[in-house]
């Protein structure tokens, strides 16, 4: 567990996306160039990836990639529209985080499903009006009240009670 927790940060850092797009400099001279392929899933959506963040997010629970009309798609990309309303991060953001999550609470025993995270994380976001939540924080705040051995219910309930404005 304490492993877990010194890491979040360094993981963090590590999705955020501040890394230079990348360049080709063959025939056309310096062009951005995002790349995105339908036969793989990369481990996280950069700035540059042209990959829909609700496709990646399925396609990774699914252990596999999924067709751009795939009910679990849609239902993500549901999931992700409404969660984002309150929250400041993209949705590339919301589903790197949202993986890195899964994959913490997986090594402690308590796997969720992506979707239950971000509806359960976004119902606590949208009542606090104008001002919009971080994604990561509470995320991060999520994580601590599982590994203290809340269930998903009462992790949220907690969450719940802390941002109340």
């Amino acid at each position: 567990m304490r492993r877990a927790l010194l890491l979040l940060p360094l993981l963090t850092l590590a999705a955020c996306g501040s890394e230079e797009p990348r360049q080709e400099s063959q025939d056309e001279g310096q062009s951005v160039v995002a790349r995105t392929s339908e036969g793989d899933l990369p481990g996280w959506l950069t700035p540059t990836d042209g990959t829909d963040p609700a496709r990646w997010l399925a396609g990774r629970e699914a252990g596999r990639p999924l067709p751009d009309d795939a009910p679990e798609v849609a239902a993500m990309r549901a999931s992700l529209k409404t969660a984002r309303t309150g929250f400041v991060e993209d949705p590339r953001m919301m589903a790197n985080r949202t993986v890195q999550l899964g994959q913490m609470l997986a090594e402690i025993g308590k796997p969720e499903p992506y979707r239950s995270l971000i509806d359960g994380l976004g119902r606590i976001a949208a009542p606090r009006g104008r001002h919009k939540s971080l994604y990561g924080e509470m995320v991060q705040h999520y994580y601590n009240a599982r590994a203290q051995g809340a269930d998903h219910d009462d992790a949220l309930a907690r969450l719940a009670s802390r941002a109340t404005p």
